[in-house]
């Protein structure tokens, strides 16, 4: 164990925490933790689902608990707009399985920053700006640590110190969010619970499903997929809130591409309750050195098709407290931390880019689709069984 060893943690969200916790717990003499923001990041994100087999080994890990808020999913029904369908929620192409949890990203948040004891030391509003390797170790603008985690997004710090270079390259399309009161939905009878739907179109796809809303209910998470209109520069300071053109084009495709349950669900989200999302590919060519190791977002980003956001930041934690618990120094346990994490982050990346074919810049003639095309068409986009958990399985 690392018993000598002061660690710092850059970034506090659901990484973030998760890797302070994964150093606490391999016996870390002490764990300092910076956050660049001042407020609390509860409310930031919305939801995210995690595979029962996945959960499983993250509850073994003492990441996750049963304790914690969270709806079931049961199947993914695919549904296309059909003027000549009897129901508001158009035509079902198909229904396979889909045994997943989901989660409020901000109640799950919660959850891990109450599980950090209190000995490890928090510092809100402190944005570092330098990452210094040393003879000795590293220095945060000027502070020395032995070893630091960098949990600090896709524009990490800590990365840019332990790979330079590393540029995340933008996919070509965006991600439009939001999530709506569960008890304000209308006909909510019409569409089971336990269902993730699956709703496509010409160019794209949304994911709708229920997550906890902290209150005993449900709210009703959605991710559109699809290009941003002609012409749209992405904000170079990573801003994701919605500006005229692209409020525009989310309308556009909900009124003329989806059926009228799914659509009016999405017309009645209040403005300030959706945001826009950029998706980028991006893999760190190593995991960690002697000094730094990296998790979450600063190490893979790959896109959310492949449900690896959340999850693979806990996933990566665990490997960090299996390694740091495992072995005498920092460098030993990076070492052996990055053996086993960086082949996981290339898997997620090429199939994210698979699946972004399949689903939005290549999609099929969903309106077209009979019986038997979809479960063709899924053998040939996933044969790697994203969705069913399985990519995400421990490496």
């Amino acid at each position: 164990m690392i018993t000598a060893t002061r660690l710092a943690v850059i970034g506090s969200s659901i990484a973030g925490c998760a890797a302070a916790l994964a150093a606490q717990r391999a016996g870390a003499a002490s764990v300092t933790v910076f956050e660049r923001s001042g407020g609390r990041l509860a409310a930031r994100g919305a939801g995210l689902a995690v595979h029962g087999e996945r959960y499983a080994e993250l509850e073994a890990a003492g990441f996750l608990d049963a304790r914690m808020p969270y709806v079931p999913l049961a199947r993914r029904t695919w549904y296309v707009k059909d003027a000549a369908a009897p129901s508001p929620l158009g035509r079902t192409l198909g229904v396979m399985p889909f045994g997943f949890r989901t989660y409020g990203w901000g109640s799950l948040w919660r959850e891990l920053r109450e599980r950090v004891p209190g000995s490890v030391e928090f510092r809100p509003g402190s944005a570092v700006k330098e990452v210094r390797l040393t003879s000795r170790g590293v220095e945060l603008d000027g502070e020395p640590f032995d070893a630091v985690v960098g949990a600090d997004g896709h524009r990490s710090v800590v990365r840019t110190a332990a790979c330079p270079g590393t540029v995340p390259a933008y996919s070509g399309y965006l991600a439009w969010r939001g999530a709506y009161a569960g008890a304000d939905l209308p006909d909510a009878h019409l569409w089971p619970a336990d269902d993730c739907a699956y709703v496509v179109f010409d160019g794209g796809h949304v994911v709708i499903y229920r997550i906890p809303d902290d209150c005993g209910g449900h709210r009703v998470n959605w991710v559109l997929y699809t290009a941003p209109p002609a012409g749209h520069v992405l904000p170079p300071d990573g801003r994701r809130t919605l500006t005229d053109d692209l409020a525009e084009r989310l309308a556009e495709v909900t009124r003329k591409q989806l059926p009228p349950f799914f659509a009016a669900l999405i017309e009645a989200t209040p403005a300030d309750d959706r945001f826009m999302q950029p998706l980028y590919d991006f893999t760190a060519p190593r995991y960690a050195t002697d000094r730094l190791a990296l998790v979450g977002d600063a190490a893979t980003v790959a896109r959310p098709h492949t449900g690896a956001g959340a999850v693979k930041a806990l996933q990566d934690a665990t490997a960090l407290q299996e390694a740091l618990r495992a072995a005498a120094t920092p460098a030993e346990a990076f070492a052996a931390y990055d053996a086993r994490r960086s082949p996981v982050g290339r898997t997620m990346v090429d199939l994210g880019r698979t699946l972004g074919k399949a689903l939005v810049h290549g999609t099929p003639d969903w309106a077209g689709m009979r019986d038997g095309d979809l479960e063709a068409f899924w053998r040939r986009a996933d044969g790697s069984g994203a969705f069913g958990g399985r990519e995400l399985k421990r490496a």
